[in-house]
């Protein structure tokens, strides 16, 4: 269904009743209202601070936009989600290539980087892997999830050097999955540090997550049922939409 030209104030949508709603669909179609809400909203409310890739995008330019990371990409609903929601927005010129494999973890990445990212030719690419660089068994200090992470940003920009990167903080793990990862705060914050630094886009799924924890365990695995990774719902409830929000793409609140 076509939405109207006729300008609509989505901020004015009773949240509460929207939410209410919301409890009682299947996961493809909480996502379609995710979809509505973000259509709906990037007509009138969209952030002033811009993804490069999305002004491309605005200026009727075709992107190549590859996600690269952990299981939490690889096997993860949002890059669909993404592809969706760009498809939508701008029609044939957005492509969401997912160049992300589960169990892996930054130095994987630094491996195969020419294969799974510089190959696809990309305008942006969006990293996370501090979750498993965090995996004790894989030994991976943060200087060194640093160290690679650098390599791989560096790599990028030597092949194009006007593609975009954006580095992401995923969903806190829990249960075993936390007591596998006891450092996860420091790998996590390693990635604030480093896009500060290096002035780079980042999008931190963290304190929305958190907000799901604090009502409890019970309330977590609805959405990321074993501790670790989030399930389509969990996805279109809030990484996607964080996604589209901080590329200025904004959702409606």
């Amino acid at each position: 269904m076509p939405v109207s030209p006729r300008r609509v104030d989505v901020d004015r949508i009773d949240r509460a009743i929207l939410n209410s709603t919301i409890t009682e669909l299947t996961p493809i179609m909480k996502l379609c209202w995710t979809l509505f809400a973000f259509l709906t909203a990037s007509a009138v409310t969209q952030a002033a601070d811009k993804a490069a890739f999305v002004t491309a995008l605005e200026g009727n330019k075709p992107q190549t936009i590859v996600t690269y990371g952990t299981s939490l990409t690889a096997g993860g609903e949002w890059p669909k989600q993404l592809q969706l929601a760009l498809g939508a927005r701008f029609p044939k010129l957005a492509t969401v290539v997912n160049s992300g494999s589960g169990g892996q973890w930054s130095t994987w990445g630094v491996k195969n980087l020419d294969e799974r990212v510089i190959a696809k030719q990309p305008d942006v690419v969006l990293i996370e892997f501090s979750i498993n660089d965090a995996f004790l068994p894989y030994q991976t200090s943060v200087d060194d999830a640093r160290a690679n992470l650098t390599h791989m940003i560096d790599r990028i920009h030597a092949v194009r050097p006007q593609c975009e990167v954006i580095l992401m903080v995923m969903n806190p793990p829990i249960g075993e999955h936390l007591e596998r990862r006891p450092k996860i705060a420091d790998y996590e914050q390693m990635y604030r540090d480093f896009a500060a630094k290096k002035k780079l886009r980042l999008i931190d799924h963290a304190p929305g997550w958190q907000a799901v924890l604090k009502k409890g365990e019970a309330e977590y695995r609805k959405l990321v049922p074993d501790g670790i990774h989030p399930n389509g719902t969990g996805c279109a409830e809030i990484i996607t939409p964080n996604i589209l929000q901080e590329i200025g793409l904004k959702v409606a609140d």
